[in-house]
C-alpha cells in the first residue's frame, strides 16, 4: 500500500504521508474539477469512518464497504512510495493518462477517500500489495 504520494493541486507541488494528521488526496470530480478529500482515518481520529487508507480491491466487490455508499473516483497522482519487505523506500511514477483507482466514502456530512489496493498473484514480487491503476 502506498504510503505517499506527490501530486500538483493548484499549480503547487505536495508530498503527503498517510501518518500526517491532514493527509488529502486530489480527487478528480465528474465535472473535471479537482478537489482535495482527506485520506482515509488515523486512529487518533474523531469519526466513524474505517481506519487506514486503504481498500483492497476484493472487499470493495464482496460489499463489505457499502455502509459508506462507495463511489469510485481517480486520484491525480504523480508519484507514490511504498515500503518492500526489507523495509527500503522506493518511489514510483504514474504513467501520464493513468490514474490510481480511490474510493471516497460518505458518513454523515464526512467525505474520506482511500486508495484501492491489489494482492499480486505472483509470488516473486517485493510487495504485498500495490495500488490499482486505470486507464482513461
Amino acid at each position: 500500500m502506498p504510503t505517499a504520494v506527490t501530486f500538483r493541486h493548484q499549480n503547487k507541488a505536495h508530498t503527503i504521508y498517510f501518518s500526517h494528521a491532514k493527509a488529502v488526496l486530489p480527487v478528480k470530480l465528474k465535472n473535471g474539477e479537482t478537489v482535495l478529500v482527506t485520506w482515509g482515518r488515523r486512529s487518533h481520529e474523531n469519526s466513524e469512518m474505517p481506519l487506514g487508507g486503504w481498500a483492497l480491491n476484493d472487499s470493495i466487490h464482496e460489499g463489505k464497504w457499502n455502509y459508506y455508499s462507495p463511489k469510485p473516483v481517480k486520484l491525480l497522482i504523480d508519484k507514490f512510495m511504498k515500503i518492500d519487505y526489507e523495509g527500503h523506500t522506493q518511489w514510483f511514477e504514474v504513467t501520464r493518462g493513468q490514474w490510481i483507482q480511490g474510493i471516497l466514502l460518505q458518513e454523515g456530512n464526512e467525505y474520506r477517500v482511500y486508495i484501492v489496493i491489489l494482492i499480486p498473484d505472483r509470488l516473486d514480487v517485493c510487495y504485498n500489495q500495490w495500488p490499482k491503476i486505470v486507464i482513461a
